[in-house]
């Protein structure tokens, strides 16, 4: 009898546990992103040589995983579009005669950033938390891929424990292999309450000497109608800035 109550306190314990750790996640991703919003972002890809190349786009959320962006700079790519409904992605192309299908490890602008980088969903919704750790003022969280059609196999995340917002993000292949390594910084109120880096920056083992560096201008809180996440409204995306 004793030795089943001890199970049943164990295995209690660890349910509580997966509770807290996977609200942990929930609370990282919205001070990271609020559910509905609207933002500007500026992509730069920095070559070996210092050269850089950069592209200014629009971007919408809302859910958790509705994600829609679209093309301002530079005008060879302006009025092109991303639509990303889960594990599905699509580029919009004018003049071309349907969106077409794309993959989370493809990348549309050529730099460190993917298109799951690009166009990031809450953690929650690829990921489950196998452990959390807590290093001085930060946590650390492991995270493991729910499905196999999501970018990274494994993810170690680091999150302020006050803000509780990432401050570096390892993305490892199965086997523990760094693939990419992403910094936060410059940390910015946006207003509406949305606090957070306003910057993000990649560097990759496998590209030594290459950099590529997300920053955000603009967010801001903004419910959209589900028919802004649709095939049919990419090529309309300019009406609602």
């Amino acid at each position: 009898m004793k030795t089943i109550i001890i199970f049943i306190t164990l295995m209690l314990t660890a349910t509580v546990s997966a509770l807290d750790n996977t609200q942990l996640l929930k609370e990282i991703d919205r001070n990271l992103q609020p559910e509905s919003y609207e933002s500007y972002r500026k992509l730069i890809n920095i070559e070996p040589d210092g050269s850089k190349k950069e592209y200014t786009l629009f971007f919408i959320k809302k859910g958790v995983d509705k994600v829609v962006a679209l093309f301002l700079f530079p005008a060879s790519e302006n009025g092109r579009s991303m639509l990303r409904l889960g594990d599905n992605m699509w580029l919009y192309i004018p003049n071309v005669g349907k969106p077409i299908r794309l993959t989370s490890l493809q990348s549309v602008t050529g730099g460190l950033f993917n298109n799951a980088d690009i166009m990031l969903l809450d953690f929650t919704v690829e990921y489950n938390v196998e452990k959390v750790e807590e290093k001085g003022n930060e946590y650390l969280l492991y995270l493991k891929a729910k499905t196999k059609t999501v970018a990274y196999d494994k993810v170690k995340l680091w999150a302020d424990k006050n803000k509780k917002f990432p401050t570096k993000i390892e993305c490892l292949t199965e086997t523990d292999m760094l693939i990419k390594t992403l910094y936060f910084k410059d940390v910015k109120d946006f207003g509406g309450g949305v606090v957070r880096p306003s910057v993000i920056e990649t560097i990759s083992p496998l590209y030594k000497g290459y950099k590529s560096v997300m920053v955000f201008a603009k967010i801001k809180e903004k419910d959209f109608k589900d028919e802004v996440f649709t095939l049919t409204f990419m090529p309309n995306l300019e009406s609602l800035r």
